[in-house]
C-alpha cells in the first residue's frame, strides 16, 4: 500500500507540474478503480454522485459527514492513487466545525479536501465575507497539521449571485487564510475563467460536465486553470445509460442496450483489479 505522506507528495506534484490534469470523481469503489485502471492520477469524490447512488438529495443537510467520509474512506482504500474530498460547507457553520471536518478527513487516508462558502440555507445560501474566510482559515490550520491540501470554494455562481469581483474577493482572501487551491464552481465563460486564474497565486479548480459552456483541457490549461474536475457528471453519465436501457425494455420491450455495453469479464477487471503499483517519485 502507498502511504499517505507518498500520496500527499503525489497530489501536490500534480498541482506544480505544467499545465493542467483532470481529476475525475468516483462515486463508490467500483467506480474508483475503473477511473484508476484507465490511467487517472488522482481522484475526487462527489457529493453528488454519493447522493445519487443510496437515494438522497444532495446537500450538507442530506448527507451527513459520516457518510461523506465513510464513501471517502472506501474510494480511498479501493486505489492506490491520491484522493480529494468534497467536503461540503464542512458540515457546519462555525470555523471548529470546518477544522474538525479536515481533521476527520485526514483520519480516512484522504490528501486533500475542499470547503465551500454555501450556508445550505436558501434564503441566505452563502456566508457573509468575514464568516467565510474565518472558516477557511480554520480548514488552512487544520490541514497545515497533515498530508492535505485544502480547496477552498466560492459558490456564488452555483447560487444566483453571479458577481465575479466578490467570487475573487473571496478566492484570493481564501488564499491569504491558507488555502492550497482555489474553486469558483459554475464561471460563466472562459474569460471569467482567465480572470479567476490571473487573480490568484494559487492552483484553480474548475468543473466541467455540470452546467454552462464546455471546454477541453487545452483550453483551459491555456487560461491558467490547474485541476479539471467532473463533479457528478460522470455519475449521471452512469445513470443516463441506465436510465436508457430501462427505458428500452419498459417501452419496447427489447434489449439492444446490451449490445453496446461492457463484457461482463471487462466490467469486472475494470472495477475489481487494483490499478497498476505507482511510482511515486
Amino acid at each position: 500500500m502507498v502511504s499517505q505522506q507518498v500520496k500527499y507528495r503525489a497530489f501536490k506534484a500534480l498541482h506544480e507540474a505544467d499545465g493542467a490534469f483532470v481529476i475525475p470523481n468516483p462515486w463508490d469503489a467500483g467506480s474508483a478503480r475503473l477511473l484508476a485502471n484507465l490511467g487517472f492520477k488522482a481522484l475526487a469524490t462527489t457529493s453528488a454522485g454519493l447522493a445519487f447512488s443510496i437515494g438522497k438529495r444532495n446537500s450538507a443537510a442530506a448527507l451527513t459527514r459520516g457518510e461523506v467520509l465513510a464513501n471517502a474512506s472506501a474510494i480511498v482504500a479501493a486505489t492506490d492513487l491520491p484522493v480529494s474530498a468534497d467536503l461540503e460547507n464542512g458540515f457546519g457553520a462555525s470555523p471548529e466545525d470546518c477544522a474538525e471536518t479536515v481533521r476527520r478527513a485526514v483520519e480516512t487516508g484522504l490528501v486533500g479536501g475542499s470547503i465551500e462558502d454555501a450556508s445550505g440555507d436558501a434564503d441566505d445560501p452563502i456566508y457573509a465575507f468575514d464568516a467565510a474566510v474565518e472558516r477557511v482559515r480554520a480548514a488552512a490550520e487544520a490541514a497545515g497539521k497533515a498530508p492535505f491540501l485544502l480547496t477552498a470554494r466560492s459558490e456564488n455562481f452555483l447560487w444566483g449571485r453571479p458577481d465575479l469581483a466578490d467570487t475573487i474577493r473571496r478566492l484570493q482572501a481564501f488564499e491569504e487564510a491558507g488555502a492550497d487551491v482555489l474553486y469558483a464552481p459554475g464561471l460563466p465563460d472562459l474569460q471569467a475563467i482567465r480572470t479567476v486564474c490571473s487573480s490568484v497565486s494559487r492552483p484553480v479548480n474548475v468543473v466541467m460536465g455540470l452546467q454552462g459552456p464546455l471546454f477541453s483541457v487545452a483550453d483551459l490549461s491555456h487560461a491558467g486553470v490547474k485541476r479539471i474536475s467532473v463533479g457528478g457528471s460522470f455519475a449521471r453519465a452512469a445513470l443516463s445509460g441506465l436510465k436508457a436501457a430501462a427505458d428500452e425494455v419498459m417501452n419496447a420491450g427489447t434489449f439492444s442496450y446490451s449490445r453496446a455495453i461492457l463484457g461482463d469479464s471487462e466490467a469486472t477487471r475494470l472495477t475489481t483489479t487494483r490499478d497498476e503499483p505507482h511510482t511515486f517519485d
